[in-house]
């Protein structure tokens, strides 16, 4: 089981990667250390145009998460059913987040990024979670009232290391400072 200390290294290791990446590419990154609720890094480009991320880590193959968060799910107590009716209306949708799977390795070039949106994720999680609660009748086995999902690597393997999406929300932006 992972500590709240190994969790708080896990995303600070995926901050400065993702910075460092992100330096490789041409621009200018710092992280905030936990301390922004809704993104860990902020990028700028050479034109000053700047957008916020959001990191999220693992050092597994997936990213625990709550159904309820990204989609409108109720609970039946009368049939122990979960009952979907929708995505959830989600703030800043177009949000950038960069995924990393942390890998157990003295080869840090191992590690991988995954770029896409809020809403990507959203997508993503109403997938899995509605394809999985489907074989499942919409009954959870051993907790019916869990919204527990996880999304997986292969989930969202289309994503991997998709730079572009950063720098083209970049390129999209008016500078911000003008000479």
């Amino acid at each position: 089981m992972s500590t709240g200390r190994e969790n708080k290294l896990t995303g600070q290791i995926a901050e400065h990667l993702v910075c460092a990446e992100l330096g490789r590419r041409g621009l200018i990154a710092t992280p905030f250390a936990g301390n922004v609720p809704t993104f860990d890094i902020i990028v700028a480009d050479s034109e000053c145009r700047t957008i916020p991320i959001q990191v999220k880590a693992t050092r597994s193959d997936s990213w625990p998460n709550q159904a309820s968060d990204w989609m409108e799910i109720n609970f039946d107590e009368v049939s122990n059913r979960q009952l979907f009716s929708g995505p959830r209306n989600i703030s800043n949708p177009k949000l950038i987040y960069v995924l990393v799977a942390l890998v157990e390795s003295d080869q840090p070039s191992k590690d991988r990024f995954f770029i896409l949106t809020k809403a990507d994720i959203q997508d993503v999680c109403i997938k899995s979670y509605s394809a999985w609660m489907n074989s499942k009748n919409w009954i959870r086995p051993r907790n019916p009232k869990s919204y527990d999902l996880r999304y997986k690597i292969s989930d969202i393997e289309a994503f991997e290391n998709r730079w572009d999406i950063i720098h083209d929300r970049l390129s999209k932006l008016v500078a911000s400072i003008t000479t």
